[in-house]
């Protein structure tokens, strides 16, 4: 009866702990949010990925420190770069006195070409190397620094990041990357840009078929 007991006991303890909302859920809540507004974003889900963003947003703003709010807004910037959208990061620019951070303030520039060499260090890790690159124009290796990017998001980034000394090859490679995850606003972006450093005329006729079946 006492080993039932004790049973009973510890079970009971860890399902009250397995059940116990965590003080931070909005932060779970809100980074979960964005993860499901960046798939929805790509996929051209549009409906759907402004629901996405509303919910990451409200999330963030339970809370005075409005660093993942920043994040959430220099991830909005980011995306909206990666597929060709003009945006100066505008949202991050609005709270940036009221968000001290150093990564935050690097990745900023980084993603308006005003990145200097001692901030580099501050950019995740899977950066460090491309950006060297791009700061010392030295697009062959800026090009096969986006080639092993193992984050798609990532990859089409840093793929935009290059403007007009991408590669063929990376384009190619971003639009199959793409592709295979459904990224439908990333693919088409790209197909366009694909076109525009296209001389051959069977092959314009080819993408303008593509992007034409994709956009009806």
């Amino acid at each position: 009866m006492k080993i039932l007991s004790s049973v009973i006991f510890i079970l009971v303890l860890i399902s009250g702990c397995s059940f116990e909302t965590p003080p931070n859920d909005w932060q779970y809540k809100s980074v979960n949010a964005f993860d499901t507004y960046t798939k929805d974003f790509l996929r051209s889900n549009d409906i759907a990925a402004k629901n996405d963003i509303k919910r990451a947003i409200s999330h963030a703003k339970k809370s005075a420190d409005l660093t993942s709010l920043a994040r959430i807004y220099l991830g909005v910037c980011a995306l909206n770069i990666s597929v060709g959208i003009d945006d100066r990061c505008q949202a991050y620019l609005d709270i940036r006195d009221v968000v001290a951070q150093d990564e935050l303030d690097a990745y900023y520039a980084f993603l308006t070409s005003s990145l200097k060499k001692e901030d580099v260090k501050k950019l995740p890790k899977r950066y460090h190397d491309f950006a060297y690159s791009l700061l010392k124009e030295e697009y062959k290796d800026a090009n096969e620094d986006v080639k092993d990017m193992q984050k798609v998001t990532s990859k089409l980034l840093t793929s935009a990041l290059l403007k007009e000394k991408i590669s063929k090859e990376n384009i190619l490679n971003v639009i199959e990357s793409a592709s295979f995850r459904g990224y439908k606003k990333a693919v088409l972006y790209w197909l366009k840009r694909l076109r525009d450093i296209t001389s051959d005329k069977d092959e314009i006729s080819k993408i303008d078929k593509k992007i034409l079946i994709l956009t009806q």
